[in-house]
């Protein structure tokens, strides 16, 4: 399990349960940012220094790209020379046609849907996946016009996708099961991006404690 990415540490365990059940995860303290951090830990998982969000990003990357390899289709992460009007790159581009003889573009994204700006506003699991992924398409609506497909991957730190995200791999799914006759090729695909985005919560929960050698002294057992 630990060389396929799926192995948690007790404290991701812990964290994850935790969030899940609402149970409080450590006692009140100070983020580094300076914001409150109350017992429940929630700050990290919007906090815009996050320890959580750039590793999470990174594995989520990679997942999708090994999927791609794993369907014949050779992908490349940060592509050079397809930037944003702003500069920005996307995270990813198929170097093959992916449908209609265009390659494919794709950026991802991981939100936090019990962020304080979004409780009020959701409701139904998955709408604040739904909001990045439109959200997305309009900062890459340059791109997609300039022939290539945009794909926008969006989770929310609880799990659920956006619908465009399900719909996507859902046709990634059978070309996997396709190319691997592995009918099972969509559950370990799940449980990879559900281990990433668990991990990456652990982090940003963890990463709001200044002295992280002092875990033990902060964190509920």
């Amino acid at each position: 399990a630990q060389s396929l990415g799926l192995k948690l540490t007790d404290s991701q365990i812990r964290i994850a349960v935790g969030l899940r059940l609402g149970c409080k995860l450590c006692q009140k303290h100070v983020c580094s940012c300076g914001k409150p951090v109350d017992e429940f830990g929630l700050h990290g998982l919007s906090c815009q220094r996050s320890a959580g969000r750039f590793g999470r990003h990174s594995i989520l990357n990679s997942i999708v790209k090994q999927a791609l390899s794993s369907v014949h289709v050779p992908s490349v992460l940060e592509p050079p020379g397809l930037n944003r009007t702003d500069g920005k790159r996307p995270d990813g581009m198929t170097q093959m046609p992916w449908s209609k003889g265009c390659p494919m573009v794709w950026d991802v994204t991981v939100v936090d849907g019990l962020a304080p700006s979004r409780v009020l506003r959701n409701i139904e699991a998955g709408d604040a996946a739904e909001d990045a992924e439109t959200r997305k398409e309009r900062k890459y609506q340059q791109i997609s016009d300039a022939g290539y497909i945009f794909q926008p991957i969006a989770f929310e730190t609880q799990g659920s996708c956006g619908p465009s995200t399900k719909t996507f791999f859902k046709l990634l799914w059978k070309k996997l099961e396709t190319a691997t006759t592995e009918p099972r090729s969509l559950t370990f695909l799940r449980q990879r991006i559900s281990v990433a985005i668990k991990i990456g919560n652990a982090a940003s929960v963890l990463g709001t404690i200044r002295d992280c050698d002092k875990l033990e002294d902060v964190y509920y057992i």
